[in-house]
């Protein structure tokens, strides 16, 4: 009794195990293993190629306009001044007259028979007359003058004659001597003030009722006489005058009638 016990227990043991046997095996044939699964190799793909840019349509270059010529303009000329010889055959149209001392009713100042002429009928009278329509830098006055009248008197020539900076003048007295002067317009006063540069005397002045030559040059800073073309004297000047009119002029002093008369000034350059 106690064998057949025994044998059944083996056998219900044994049964158990190949039964749990059984089972695991089932289990592990059903179920899932529990590494990572492996994700399907995606293709490769190739990289998109840019497109090929296409170069922009540029406009056809401008058609080239035909050379215009060059136009040429003219170089400024220096300044044209007159030169000229003045016989008063017109008169005394372009000669304007001032006095810087005496009494405007002493003075007789007109054109005659292709001259021009100036009567004085009182004393200490200075009178001049300057060419209007020109003013000049660098220049040469020369005159021919006759004296008519009486002796005590004198003939002026001024060059670069500008009322509001001066001018400067040359006077060759009937007597013999001569000056050179720088001339200026006082502010309130009605006559003119002086200053000597040079006062002389020459034996080329013919005395009495007589013809001469006279002539001034205005050059730089440089003032100069000359006296029946022989040049008596060259001045330097300070007072710096650089332009101004070009004139003519007589004088009477303490005797008259004084008459002068200017038979043509010739204006040129130095």
């Amino acid at each position: 009794m106690k064998n057949q016990i025994a044998y059944l227990v083996r056998f219900f043991v044994l049964l158990g195990m190949v039964s749990l046997a059984c089972g695991v095996s089932v289990d592990m044939g059903n179920k899932a293993p529990t590494s990572v699964p492996v994700q399907p190799e995606q293709p490769v793909l190739p990289l998109p190629v840019p497109p090929t840019p296409i170069p922009p349509t540029l406009p056809p270059p401008p058609t080239p306009m035909p050379a215009q010529p060059t136009e040429v303009l003219p170089s400024p000329t220096p300044e044209q001044l007159k030169f000229f010889t003045e016989e008063f055959d017109d008169g005394k149209k372009d000669w304007t007259v001032f006095l810087t001392s005496g009494d405007e009713s002493d003075l007789d100042f007109y054109a005659n028979n292709g001259m021009l002429v100036f009567d004085i009928t009182g004393t200490y009278v200075y009178s001049y007359a300057v060419y209007e329509p020109e003013t000049y830098d660098n220049v040469r006055i020369d005159v021919s003058v006759a004296n008519r009248g009486d002796n005590t008197n004198n003939v002026s020539l001024i060059c670069r004659y500008d009322a509001k900076k001066g001018w400067y003048e040359a006077n060759i007295f009937n007597s013999g001597l001569y000056d050179i002067l720088f001339g200026e317009w006082k502010a309130g006063q009605t006559s003119a003030a002086y200053a000597e540069l040079y006062s002389g005397g020459s034996n080329a002045i013919r005395t009495g009722m007589a013809t001469n030559t006279y002539s001034l040059v205005c050059d730089g800073n440089e003032v100069s006489l000359y006296i029946n073309d022989k040049k008596v004297r060259t001045v330097g000047s300070e007072f710096g005058l650089q332009r101004g009119q070009i004139g003519i002029g007589a004088s009477s002093f303490q005797r008259y009638p004084v008459s002068l008369d200017f038979d043509w000034v010739k204006i040129s350059e130095p």
